[in-house]
Formats: structure tokens, sequence, C-alpha cells
């Protein structure tokens, strides 16, 4: 799955994480040694009982055995989406997907984990938050715009090349001005 392009219709259709989550487990617990099995039980209990829902609205996620937990987040929260892998996680083909909100919080409010098409699930979340539904959604913003790719490509280019000249400008300016000179503070 982690090298398919998904459809909009097939990521709000995910469920459950990807085997390779409970591989990386695995590989987690055996940091701990001869006492491995430690961390494995509730790894292993979470893997399990991990679930996601991706619909019109938002996002939920839920958890846990003895101490269950669940996650919901409308899109209109989100406020930046972060991805993250370690080596053993892309080796394994996964990647976290780090979830913020405006809660005043420093750690991400969601994770979503154990997904292998991360990097089509960020950018749905993306089109989401912005409030774009699907690829009709993006082309109509862009359609009203009036500006395709090119266009927008051409005009940044441009707006570049004259913040340059400022800048050299300004340079200019600062150099031919005496150091000797003070300011209006002094």
């Amino acid at each position: 799955m982690g090298g398919e392009k998904l459809s909009d219709q097939e990521i709000l259709g995910l469920e459950r994480p990807e085997s390779g989550l409970m591989t990386y487990y695995v590989m987690l617990a055996f940091i701990a040694g001869p006492f491995f099995f430690i961390p494995l039980i509730p790894l292993y209990f979470r893997y399990h009982t991990l679930r996601y829902r991706f619909d019109e609205e938002g996002i939920s996620m839920r958890w846990g055995v003895l101490f269950r937990r669940e996650i919901h987040l409308t899109y209109s929260r989100i406020q930046d989406i972060h991805l993250v892998s370690n080596a053993v996680e892309r080796w394994l083909g996964l990647a976290r997907i780090k979830i913020q909100t405006a809660s005043g919080s420093a750690k991400a409010e969601m994770t979503i984990e154990g997904i292998g098409a991360y990097a089509q699930l960020r950018d749905f979340l993306y089109t989401r938050m912005r409030g774009a539904r699907g690829e009709g959604g993006a082309a109509a913003v862009r359609e009203e715009a009036g500006a395709t790719g090119d266009d927008t490509a051409a005009e940044l280019a441009a707006t570049l090349r004259t913040v340059a000249e400022e800048l050299r400008g300004l340079r200019r300016d600062l150099a031919g001005r005496p150091t000797s000179q003070k300011g209006p503070d002094a």
C-alpha cells in the first residue's frame, strides 16, 4: 500500500494501521533487551485496538483496552501537519503524521501512525484543512484566482526579481552613505 496512489474515497475508508506498524513495535520493544515483553504488551494492544475514521467533518482516532482513549479533530481546527519518520520507519515504508491544533500545547494533538500512504494522507489533510473538497475543489480555487500553475510561477518569479532589485538599491544606498553620520537618535 506504501507505493500506491490512494483516492479520497480510499483515504476516507482507512480504518486500521498497516501490519508494518506491529513489526516496528516489536523492533522498538527489543531495545529493552531481556525485558522486551514489558513494552511489547502495551504496544501489542495499542496496535490491535488502534482505529482511524476519516469523514467529511474530521478525523477520529481511538485505541486502548483498559484505558480507552478517543480523539476527534475537525479539519477546521488543524493548524499544522508534520510528517516524521526515522530510519526504521522509512525502511518499513511507514511514517507518523503529527497534527497540531491551536490548543496551546507544544506537542501534537494527534499522531497518525502505521499508514503506508502517508504522503497522500498528508496532502488529503492539507486540502481538507484549507477548505478545499478534493481535486475539484482545488481546481475551482485555482480558477477563481484566475491563474494557472505556470502563470503563478511567472508572477512569483517577477515579484522576486522586483524584490531583489529593491534590495540591491538599498544596499547601494547604504554603501554610499558615510559611516560618520549619526542617526536621528544620536
